[in-house]
């Protein structure tokens, strides 16, 4: 890095100059491509010619990257930027690392900034990818994490919401303090568009928002930035073509119009820009209003939840029931979002009214994605849709925690607590109930079968078959959501076992 940084400021790739990066479909072609093929190509339309962007702007983007993160994050703080090795976020990549090298009131010299790439694994081209990304940020000496995830192709939501999830594990994995994706103006119009097509409601019409909280099993939730979407495409193309050395990977399949998203793209935009110059930038603003609008929505339907919400957390069906239609399918839509499910469309979301609120069918279940969504004695569950419907039996011989389905059965050792551990010198069995398996729950009370007791402890039909039991020679000693068997219960100077039940998360 010592010949490269003897390079002028204005070359922020210092010895990448005049080197042409690797793209999937030709080892040396970097320059830029036309954001829209020529007229007649791939049956798209010509591109429109837009006013160049002004010095002025090309020369102020810095300073507004370093005004949005500055009032986000603390001088201290480590920024990682999602690099997929394509025009825009190495566009990104380098604006960071030109204010990160900045002191003083105009830079952010205080930021630890890092790169990721995610490695999906989808295309031949996909090595090719990372390495380019790892040449990119060693010339820069920025640290560059790759990381490879596996993409199921059978996932609920296709292949793109699959790579999608594989990708925000991975941003969520980072470490970061905050993340930041290159999503522009241009693709703020773009979504708000798909959205609409869609006919997404008023949350989906809000498009990307600049910036959000993303929860982590632990420690502070991860901050997830955009900040360009207020830049213009042909701004932020500007800005790097004027870097010297700038080299950037173009993926064919962007040009392929059969994909939606790219249709509206490289078709549909350039079309109402010719006729709307500033139809980006409208769009945009109205994804704006949008936002505004859900954001008061989503404060009534907390208002409302509120009000619904039962001590178990969950909501109850009579308080929906009370709400007028529209309030009661507001507060469903943000009680499915926060839970992370997909947004139902109009029929299905008729459909749970019908069942849950109308009362239709015993225990009614709808699934959406992977989560499900039920009713059962007056309340509405949301869940992750089981992935093993028949666990299997697993032996026991005192592991601190055993997987047992989609969950894993944890055992805390004290005295005074859960199972004597004289009874489970040899360790036991986990498996699911029998319909022979009798239980006390407390002490003075009858032994009953599980099924009766499930019942007494609420415990949902559809969760009963799914539950793990503890037995040692076919004496069953403790049943999740019931408990341990009284008359196998520790004495308080007793050292005694505890197993806890822990459900797959979500």
């Amino acid at each position: 890095m010592a010949d490269s940084r003897k390079k002028s400021r204005a070359d922020p790739l210092g010895d990448l100059s005049g080197r042409p990066a690797a793209t999937p479909d030709s080892a040396s072609a970097a320059a830029s491509r036309p954001a829209v093929p020529a007229d007649g190509a791939n049956g798209t339309a010509a591109p429109v010619a837009l006013p160049a962007p002004s010095l002025a702007a090309l020369a102020g983007l810095p300073d507004h990257l370093a005004a949005f993160l500055r009032a986000r994050l603390k001088p201290d703080a480590s920024l990682c930027v999602g690099l997929s090795g394509g025009r825009d976020s190495v566009a990104l990549l380098l604006l960071c690392h030109t204010v990160c090298r900045k002191a003083g009131p105009h830079g952010l010299g205080g930021l630890r900034l890092s790169a990721l790439h995610v490695h999906h694994g989808l295309t031949a081209e996909a090595d090719h990818w990372a390495d380019f990304c790892a040449d990119l940020c060693r010339r820069l000496d920025i640290p560059l994490a790759v990381v490879r995830v596996q993409v199921p192709r059978n996932h609920p939501a296709g292949l793109e919401g699959a790579a999608r999830e594989a990708r925000y594990a991975a941003f969520l994995a980072s470490g970061a303090d905050a993340l930041a994706l290159a999503h522009h103006q241009d693709d703020q119009a773009e979504t708000l568009l798909f959205r609409l097509l869609r006919g997404s409601g008023v949350n989906g019409a809000a498009a990307m928002a600049a910036e959000r909280r993303l929860p982590r099993p632990a420690g502070a939730p991860l901050l997830l930035l955009r900040p360009l979407l207020q830049t213009p495409r042909a701004l932020l193309q500007g800005w790097l073509e004027r870097q010297e050395g700038a080299a950037w990977i173009d993926d064919p399949s962007n040009a392929d119009t059969d994909y939606a998203r790219n249709f509206l793209r490289q078709d549909i935009l350039p079309r109402l820009t010719g006729r709307f110059p500033r139809a980006g930038a409208t769009l945009a603003r109205a994804a704006g209003h949008f936002a505004e609008a859900a954001a008061l929505l989503d404060e009534r339907a907390e208002e409302d939840a509120a009000q619904a919400r039962t001590p178990s957390g969950r909501l109850a069906v009579a308080a929906l029931a009370a709400l007028s239609p529209a309030r009661r399918r507001n507060l469903l839509r943000y009680w499915l979002r926060c839970a992370g499910a997909p947004m139902p469309d109009e029929a299905v979301l008729a459909e749970m009214e019908r069942q849950f609120i109308h009362g239709h069918g015993d225990a009614p279940r709808i699934k959406l994605g992977r989560h499900q969504v039920a009713a059962w004695r007056g309340e509405l569950y949301i869940e992750l849709f089981p992935i093993i419907t028949t666990p299997e039996t697993q032996d026991w011989r005192g592991e601190a925690e055993v997987p047992f389905g989609d969950g894993r059965v944890s055992f805390v050792s004290g005295q005074g607590i859960g199972i004597r551990a004289s009874l489970l010198g040899s360790g036991g069995v986990l498996r699911v109930r029998h319909s022979r398996d009798l239980l006390r729950p407390a002490p003075g009370r009858h032994r009953r079968d599980a099924q009766r007791l499930f019942q007494e402890a609420g415990v949902p039909p559809w969760q009963r078959a799914l539950l793990p039991a503890l037995a040692v020679d076919e004496r069953l000693l403790w049943l999740a959501g019931v408990g341990v068997d009284a008359d196998c219960l520790a004495g308080p100077d007793e050292p005694g076992i505890l197993p806890v039940w822990v459900p797959a998360a979500g």
